[in-house]
This record gives C-alpha cells, sequence and structure tokens, in this order.
C-alpha cells in the first residue's frame, strides 16, 4: 500500500476489494441468485400451474376418507409397491400425497439393513455428508437413478374420492429441480460447482462487510449528522442514469444486507463440510444432526401382534400435537420398525419449527418426542438451518421478503458492473485530457 500523500486510503483500499472480488465472482453470484429467486415460490408456482393434481374440491360437508382406507386402495391399485409415507396439508382444498416404494426394493432395503447390523457398520452418512442427502452431493444431486425411478414414485390423491390426480414428477418439478442444481453446485459434476458456489458465497460475505463500510459515511466525525447518512437510504429517481444505478446498488444492496447475511452464512452449510463442523461446534448442538439417524425399533411382542394402522397413528398425534398443521406420516418398515410422525404449523407468519414423533408400530407408546418448543434456543436455531436459508423460517411472509432481498441480490453483479464501467470510462477520459495537455499518447483501458 502506498502513502496517503499518493491518495491511496484505506477506504481506497476497501473498494478496491470490494470492486475486484466483485467482478472477478459476478457471473457465478448473478446465476446462484437468480436460481434462489426463482426457487423462493417454486411450491405455489408448481400447485398454480398444475392445478388439476394439485387442487381438490371438498364436497358439502363432506370429509376425507380414513387414510388407512386411501393406503388400502392404493396398494389394491399397485400391487407391486407399499405405501411408505403421506403427507397431508392443512388445506382442505390440497391433494395428498402419497409416497409408493416397490416390495422389492423395500426388502432389499432391509436385507442391506440387516447385513449392516450383522457385521457392526456404521449407518450411512451419506445425506449428512451432502447436507440433505441426494440433492445436495457434488453435482449429482437431484438426478434420481434409473433404478431410483423404477422402484418410488409419490401420486397426488384426492382423499374424498381416492382417485389419482398425478404424480409429482412432472416437467415443471424436473425444471425447479434443474434450478436447485443451478443453484447448489451450477450443474457442475463432481463436486466442482459447489465448491465454486461456496467459494463464491464466501466471497459475497466479504462483499457485503466491505459494502457496508463503504456505504457508510466515509469519516467518522460525519457520523453525527444526519444529512450525511441520508443519501444511503434514498434511491434518487431524478438523478442521471448513472447516478440512479449507483443509488440502485448502494441503497438496495443496504437494505437487502441483513437477509442476505443469513442467506449466505446458512448457504455455506451445504457447501464446506469443516464449515457445517465449526458452526456445530459454535452453536453447541450439530447442524443437519437428525439426518441418517435410523428410527427407533419397536418393541416386538411374543405372540403375533396386530399393527396399528396409519389411521391410528395420525389419531395418536393429533391428541399430542393438537393444532392444524401439515402432516407427513412416515410408515414402519418392516416388523421391527417404527413410524414417524411430523407436523409442521401453516400460515402467513408460521413458524418452521417442526414437532416429530416416533410411535411404536404395536403399541403406539411414544418412542421419541421431538418437540420444537421443547429444545434449547441453539437446537432450535440449528433445525432451522434450512428454513432460514430458503425463507420458509416465518411462511408466506418470510418468503416475500427472501424473493425481494434475492432479486436485488440478482441486481446487485449488474449494478456493480455497470459503476466499474463507467469508473473505467471516466478513468479513460483523464487518461486522454493528460495525454492531450502534454502532448503524449493517452493509454486507453487502464482501470480505474
Amino acid at each position: 500500500m502506498t502513502t496517503e500523500k499518493s491518495g491511496y486510503t484505506l477506504r481506497k483500499f476497501i473498494l478496491d476489494i470490494h470492486l475486484w472480488l466483485g467482478v472477478g465472482s459476478g457471473l457465478i453470484l448473478f446465476i446462484v441468485c437468480l436460481s434462489g429467486t426463482l426457487y423462493t415460490f417454486r411450491t405455489e408456482i408448481t400447485q398454480a400451474v398444475e392445478a388439476d393434481a394439485y387442487h381438490v374440491t371438498p364436497p358439502a360437508a363432506g370429509q376425507p376418507l380414513p387414510a388407512s382406507t386411501l393406503v388400502s386402495r392404493l396398494e389394491q391399485a399397485y400391487p407391486a409397491s407399499k405405501v411408505v409415507a403421506l403427507s397431508i396439508p392443512a388445506d382442505s382444498e390440497r391433494a395428498w400425497a402419497f409416497s409408493l416404494t416397490t416390495r422389492k426394493a423395500l426388502a432389499r432395503q432391509q436385507a442391506e439393513e440387516k447385513a449392516e447390523q450383522q457385521a457392526g457398520s456404521k449407518p450411512s452418512r451419506e445425506g449428512h455428508r451432502g447436507g440433505g442427502g441426494k440433492e445436495s452431493r457434488g453435482g449429482k444431486g437431484g438426478k434420481r437413478g434409473k433404478r431410483g425411478n423404477q422402484d418410488s414414485q409419490t401420486l397426488l390423491v384426492n382423499p374424498y374420492t381416492a382417485a389419482v390426480q398425478g404424480n409429482t414428477e412432472t416437467g415443471l418439478s424436473k425444471f425447479f429441480m434443474g434450478v436447485m442444481g443451478l443453484h447448489r453446485w451450477l450443474l457442475i459434476e463432481g463436486g466442482v460447482g459447489q465448491i465454486l458456489v461456496g467459494t463464491a458465497t464466501l466471497i459475497f460475505v466479504v462483499l457485503q462487510l466491505t459494502g457496508l463500510v463503504l456505504w457508510a459515511p466515509a469519516k467518522l466525525k460525519q457520523w453525527s449528522k444526519w444529512k450525511m447518512w441520508r443519501p444511503g437510504f434514498v434511491i434518487k429517481t431524478n438523478a442521471s442514469r448513472k447516478r440512479l444505478n449507483h443509488d440502485l446498488h448502494n441503497t438496495l444492496g443496504f437494505y437487502a444486507l441483513g437477509l442476505l447475511t443469513v442467506m449466505s452464512l446458512t448457504g455455506l452449510c451445504w457447501s464446506f463440510e469443516w464449515y457445517r463442523d465449526g458452526l456445530s461446534s459454535l452453536l453447541g448442538a450439530k447442524v443437519f444432526g437428525g439426518r441418517g439417524e435410523k428410527p427407533l425399533p419397536s418393541a416386538v411382542p411374543a405372540t403375533t401382534g396386530r399393527t396399528l394402522s396409519a389411521d391410528d397413528y395420525l389419531a395418536l398425534a393429533n391428541r399430542q400435537l393438537a393444532y392444524p398443521g401439515d402432516v407427513r406420516l412416515t410408515l414402519p418398515k418392516g416388523p421391527e420398525g417404527s413410524a414417524s410422525v411430523q407436523k409442521t404449523k401453516t400460515g402467513f407468519f408460521a413458524l418452521a419449527g417442526t414437532d416429530r414423533l416416533t410411535l411404536d408400530q404395536y403399541s403406539g407408546t411414544v418412542l421419541k418426542a421431538d418437540i420444537f418448543a421443547a429444545k434449547p434456543f441453539n437446537e432450535q436455531l440449528t433445525s432451522l438451518i434450512k428454513p432460514l436459508h430458503t425463507g420458509e423460517v416465518a411462511g408466506t411472509f418470510s418468503k416475500i421478503l427472501y424473493f425481494l432481498a434475492c432479486l436485488i441480490a440478482t441486481s446487485l453483479p449488474i449494478t456493480g458492473v455497470i459503476i466499474w464501467l463507467n469508473k473505467r470510462q471516466k478513468s479513460n477520459r483523464r487518461s486522454i485530457g493528460r495525454s492531450a495537455a502534454i502532448g503524449q499518447p493517452a493509454v486507453v483501458g487502464r482501470p480505474a
């Protein structure tokens, strides 16, 4: 760094860091932010476009058919498959989703798990390493293999008539899976894209910090004067195009700063294992800690006992979790398996904390109760990493805010490059002017 006399100050140094890091990572950040913007309302868009599959009309004063009846009818219609889970939305005009897996695949899975237990091997940590399962792994996420497509499917069913209205594997769902892959690993195979996105996200954090410094008044003595702060909060729409572009970058970037910081710091959990482990140590609770855990076993009775039905599990869960919300029931796999019921509140401001009950398939005994409100704050925070990143943390309200923040983040590389080009043009004009004054040729294209 040169001396103060040369005019190269600390603020100019911070500006150079902000400028060149932004130019270097701008394209990746633009792709990541644009894909994140598109992905925010994927559920709402899918349900609106594919209304024939997702929408149902409840009959007058009618109630849905019992869940066990729906399960039975589906297994009769698809005899080679077994219903392994069902999702029941709180909205009475939404179709229920039933996940089916072939009986051969289930038998193969149970044999593999039994072999693991006999060999004394540890449970697979694939999902944990990827920070969220198949969709997160080094470029291959979101692409189900040939066997996966044949072995499993999720059907959308009218709960009042048992009619199958569609399948979740549609063209639009595949489009959003591609958008997610673009967001997570730039659709580049082998983990390279994941590293590129993670590195660009780290740079984005630095850009936010340096941007905040540049947004504030240049001198400490100016901080006590409101007139020096006011331009940072206002977009001057009647100014020149250069000034308008500067305000769009400077002011909008400040307003989105808080949410973009949350998105960046949580998003790094999917990119780097060292970051995820470090955050877990800092918070004193494991990020993605519940993933990859095997369910608790049911107590198999000495004599053949009756297993509970889907309706029994739902009734037990509704007594324990007596509030309206979206429900996900995972049925037992095999005679020693247990059932799991997840419930999440819905609403415009609903917190995305999930309550989970693990139930014995014979007695209905609660083997484990994972209640969000009963967790200490650090465990609540780690369990909210994903909704804090995707914007679902506080219902539709937070999704709207995240959408706007992502939209602003998408514009920042564009307005930033325009600012850089304007500075280059200004520098070139100065070089030409100085050269003309001393009778020497100008050096065109020198960066500001």
